[in-house]
């Protein structure tokens, strides 16, 4: 008799949560976020099933010491669009450096989800912050590394 091999789906409640923290100090933006949001989005996993969320929470810190290549850093824009007449808003990557660094790398993650429900969900998940500390000492993160500078 012929054995099936059966892939197995696992549901969101099924899967094995863990918490990592890693340190933006230096790191190249684009780079650091395409990692983080295969962390965020379980495809490290053996256990990945593209319809239900079964990543892990990842916690950025020093979040203001993310680097750029080239002359990315005087020529990036971020736009925003409100819908009204005269309401487009720009801001360049230093503007925004300056005033939210959180902003800067949580869009790059969101950029790299999935554009959906799921996506949103997934995005709560990433907790960025500008310094070194964060509130989530009591979950236990694990620190990686992320890339080599």
């Amino acid at each position: 008799m012929k054995k099936v091999q059966m892939t197995k789906f696992i549901s969101t409640e099924q899967a094995d949560r863990r918490w990592y923290v890693v340190d933006a100090k230096d790191q190249v933006l684009g780079r650091l976020a395409t990692k983080v949001a295969r962390i965020i989005r379980g495809k490290d996993k053996p256990t990945f099933t593209p319809n239900a969320d079964t990543g892990d929470f990842v916690v950025v810190i020093n979040a203001e010491q993310v680097k750029l290549t080239g002359k990315r850093e005087f020529l990036k824009k971020y736009i925003h669009y409100s819908g009204y007449p005269g309401g487009l808003k720009t801001k360049t990557f230093e503007e925004l450096m300056a005033k939210k660094p959180e902003f800067v790398i949580q869009s790059a993650v969101q950029g790299m989800l999935p554009k959906n429900r799921l996506g949103k969900k997934l995005l709560k998940k990433l907790k960025v912050y500008a310094g070194d500390a964060h509130p989530h000492k009591a979950q236990k993160p694990e620190t990686i590394s992320i890339l080599e500078k």
